[in-house]
């Protein structure tokens, strides 16, 4: 079954066309892959998938509900206060949607290897760490659909493993992921299928070569 489908989808900015009369369908399930360089349209598509964009013209459905208002566990873009810790941060996220119990984001913190009590705030945060509270924001919704764009970006090697090895749990629970990634290993070593992105048109790939 088809949990992700995206039919002819094109997106232009002004005249420019991002996305080029795109098709994708994502099984249940499936841990799919993309590649590609910077400026291919990869996180201009999966930012349509979330419902962030409106595509220019297509479809895309998710669990067959074309307003894409199903709950997905996100990495894109986040917009946390700068004068606020992550606890707080993940707090007042949780209570504009989905309501998440403060145990959990506890839980979630210690999770990707963020201390719940730090009392420093988002905005001293070094790269990695604003990285892992990214990841957290995206996985403390338990969500069957994980759409993540180069999550392993500003991560140490352990947290890299640490983070490949939570992804391959996610796997064994059949949650269905959609993930960018400039690195061989992590394509290769988590994903199903694998797409390379080049000028907004997607082609699998039976095997990606590092470039």
């Amino acid at each position: 079954m088809n949990i992700i489908e995206v039919k002819n989808v094109t997106k232009k900015f002004d005249d420019k066309i991002i996305v080029d009369s795109l098709t994708l369908n994502v099984k249940q399930g499936e841990t799919i892959g993309i590649v590609g360089r910077n400026g291919s349209g990869k996180t201009v598509l999966l930012k349509m998938i979330c419902g962030l964009y409106i595509p220019t013209s297509g479809n895309i459905t998710i669990n067959s509900n074309k307003s894409n208002a199903e709950k997905l566990g996100v990495l894109i873009d986040s917009n946390f206060l700068s004068d606020e810790t992550g606890f707080y941060n993940l707090k007042l996220l949780s209570q504009l949607g989905v309501k998440i119990k403060e145990d959990k984001i506890y839980e979630i913190l210690n999770l990707v290897g963020l201390d719940p009590y730090n009392k420093t705030k988002y905005k001293n945060y070094s790269m990695g760490m604003k990285q892992k509270l990214k990841l957290a924001n995206a996985l403390m919704y338990d969500s069957e659909i994980l759409i993540l764009d180069e999550p392993f970006n500003g991560l140490d090697k352990d947290s890299v493993n640490h983070f490949r090895n939570i992804i391959l749990q996610y796997k064994k629970q059949k949650k269905t992921i959609l993930l960018t990634s400039h690195n061989y290993e992590d394509i290769k070593l988590l994903c199903d299928k694998i797409y390379e992105m080049d000028k907004g048109i997607l082609k699998e790939v039976d095997d990606y070569e590092e470039k």
